[in-house]
């Protein structure tokens, strides 16, 4: 028997080994994944953003029935999400929001919206947070000491891909 148990223990120890490797492979390809996930959002809401400007700028007609639907200026038929609109009200935003500002200017768009939450604040709150996890926005402490959310865009990728006027 005791032959036996200390074959087995080298055995156990690289099995134990090897396992620990294929987590660590993993664990260093999921930071790698998510690191690119959160590099994809912040281009995605810099040409958003870029798109939007241009709407403002030389009308809605420039931009097909389709790309306004990509970048949630035209309705899809259905009512559009609690989350979208959150995303929509941080994108046009030009400042740091507080959840409150939020919850305010749903309240403006679509108070039918705000209505059906029993609790808008936290709601909004809990949707801002998501969006900082997505990569889509950062949290932000205002000169009150408050907690604030604003839209993340590349800056120098937002000014490059707008034309220059001469």
């Amino acid at each position: 028997m005791q032959i036996q148990h200390s074959v087995m223990k080298p055995i156990a120890t690289t099995g134990t080994a090897h396992v620990q490797e294929v987590v660590r492979q993993a664990h260093e390809e999921l930071r790698q994944l998510l690191q690119q996930r959160a590099d994809v959002m912040r281009r995605i809401g810099t040409i958003k953003q870029t798109i939007a400007g241009l709407a403002n700028l030389f009308g809605e007609e420039v931009l097909s029935d389709e790309l306004l639907e990509l970048v949630d200026r035209k309705s899809s038929g259905r009512q559009p999400g609690f989350t979208k609109a959150c995303r929509m009200i941080l994108m046009e935003a030009n400042r740091a929001l507080s959840a409150r500002d939020v919850c305010d200017r749903l309240q403006q768009k679509s108070p039918p919206m705000l209505a059906r939450h029993k609790d808008p604040m936290a709601s909004v709150t809990t949707v801002l947070n998501r969006l900082v996890a997505y990569g889509e926005a950062q949290a932000v402490a205002l000169d009150n000491g408050r907690r604030a959310w604003q839209w993340v865009a590349d800056s120098q990728s937002a000014a490059a891909a707008l034309p220059v006027s001469a």
